[in-house]
C-alpha cells in the first residue's frame, strides 16, 4: 500500500514536470532527435566538396615540392656530375615546352588575322626559325627511338654526342661555349675556298670596273684588313647576275657555302640551291624587320645570337663590338634586292674573316 502511494506521488509529479510548458517538451523533442542523428558535428567538418579537394591538392603538392627538394639535395651532395645533367635536362625540357606554346601562339595569330612570315616582328620571326630547327633535331632522334628497346641506345648516344643530338636548351653552359666555337671552325674551314673561288672568278667578269673592285677586296681580305661597306656594296652588279647570282653558282661553291652557313653540303645541287636560296631569304627578311625595330632595343644575348647566325663567332667579341659589327651587316643587307642575296650569302664571309677580335 506504501509503495502504490509513492509510485502515485512520482507519476504526479513527473506529469507535473512535463505539463509546465512546452519549452520543456521541446528540450525532449530535441534529445530525442540528436540520439537517433547521432550527435552535432564539428563546425570543421561542414566543409564543401571543393573546399575539400583544394585542401588535399595543397597538401600533396607541398608534400611532393619537400620530396623533390630532398632529392635534389642528395643528387647534389652525393653525384654532383650527374645533378648538373639532370637538371640542365630538366631545365631544357621546360624551355622547350615554353618555345612550343609560344610558337603554337604565333601560329595561331597568323593563321587567324592571315598574317605571312616576313610581316612578323623580328622576335617572333627569329623564334619561329630556330623553333624550327630545333624540331627537325628533335624529330631525328625521335625516329631513330622507334624500334623496340632502342630509346636506351638513344639515352647513351645523347649522353655520348650531346652536340650533334642535342639542341641548345640541353646544354650547359660551358657546352654552349665549347660547341659554338666548334662550328665556327667547321664553318671557318669553307672560307679559303670561298675566297679562293671569288679570286679564280675576276676573269670572267665583263666590267673593268668590278674587276678592280673584286681584286681589291680580296687583296684587303687577305692582307687581314676589314673591308668596308662601300667596298662590297660596289660589287652588287656581280652577285645579281653571271659568274656570281644565286643560279649560276657551282656545286662545290655552293658546299662551301652551305657548310659557312652551318647547313649540311650531302645534298645534290637543286637541294643545295634551293636550301641556300631560302636560307639567305630568311636571313634578310630578319634583317628588314630587325633594322625596323632597331638593333638598341636587343638585348646582349639577342645581339650575340643574331651576328652568330650572320657570320661572327660572337661568343668572345663584346658587346659593343657586337652591336657595330651588326650594323654594318644591316646595312649592307637592307641595300639589297631580291636578284642580289647571293651577295647577302657571300657576305657571311666577307665581312666576318678579318673582323676585329674574331680571333683569339
Amino acid at each position: 500500500m506504501a509503495l502504490s502511494r509513492v509510485c502515485w506521488a512520482r507519476t504526479a509529479l513527473w506529469g507535473a514536470a512535463v505539463t509546465r510548458g512546452p519549452h520543456v517538451a521541446r528540450r525532449l523533442q530535441l534529445v530525442r532527435s540528436g540520439l537517433a542523428w547521432g550527435g552535432p558535428r564539428s563546425s570543421k567538418l561542414h566543409l564543401s566538396p571543393k573546399a575539400d579537394v583544394k585542401s588535399l591538392i595543397s597538401y600533396v603538392v607541398t608534400k611532393t615540392k619537400a620530396i623533390n627538394g630532398k632529392y635534389h639535395r642528395f643528387l647534389g651532395r652525393h653525384f654532383p656530375r650527374f645533378y648538373i645533367l639532370y637538371t640542365t635536362f630538366m631545365k631544357g625540357l621546360q624551355m622547350l615546352w615554353a618555345d612550343a606554346k609560344k610558337a603554337r601562339r604565333i601560329k595561331r595569330n597568323m593563321w587567324k588575322h592571315n598574317i605571312k612570315f616576313h610581316q612578323l616582328s623580328y622576335r617572333e620571326m627569329e623564334h619561329l626559325r630556330q623553333f624550327r630547327r630545333d624540331v627537325t633535331k628533335c624529330l631525328f632522334l625521335g625516329i631513330i627511338s622507334i624500334p623496340p628497346f632502342a630509346n636506351y641506345l638513344v639515352f647513351l648516344l645523347m649522353y655520348l654526342f650531346p652536340r650533334q643530338l642535342l639542341i641548345r636548351h640541353f646544354w650547359t653552359p660551358k657546352q654552349q661555349i665549347d660547341f659554338l666555337d666548334i662550328y665556327h671552325t667547321l664553318r671557318k674551314q669553307s672560307h679559303p675556298e670561298i675566297l679562293c673561288y671569288l679570286e679564280k672568278i675576276i676573269p670572267l667578269i665583263s666590267d673593268a670596273g668590278l674587276r678592280w673592285h673584286m681584286t681589291e677586296l680580296c687583296t684587303k681580305i687577305q692582307r687581314g684588313t676589314h673591308p668596308a661597306i662601300h667596298d662590297i656594296l660596289s660589287l652588287r652588279e656581280c652577285f645579281s647576275n653571271h659568274p656570281l647570282g644565286m643560279k649560276q653558282l657551282r656545286a662545290f661553291q655552293m658546299k662551301a657555302l652551305s657548310r659557312a652557313m652551318l647547313l649540311t653540303p650531302y645534298l645534290p645541287s637543286l637541294l643545295l640551291r634551293h636550301r641556300l636560296k631560302t636560307h639567305t631569304t630568311v636571313i634578310h627578311q630578319l634583317d628588314k624587320a630587325l633594322a625596323k625595330l632597331g638593333i638598341a632595343q636587343l638585348t646582349a644575348q639577342e645581339v650575340k645570337s643574331a651576328c652568330y647566325l650572320r657570320g661572327l663567332n660572337s661568343t668572345h667579341v663584346a658587346e659593343e663590338r657586337c652591336r657595330t659589327w651588326l650594323g654594318e651587316w644591316l646595312q649592307i643587307s637592307c641595300s639589297l634586292k631580291e636578284a642580289e642575296l647571293s651577295l647577302l650569302l657571300h657576305n657571311v664571309v666577307l665581312l666576318s674573316t678579318t673582323y676585329i677580335e674574331t680571333r683569339r
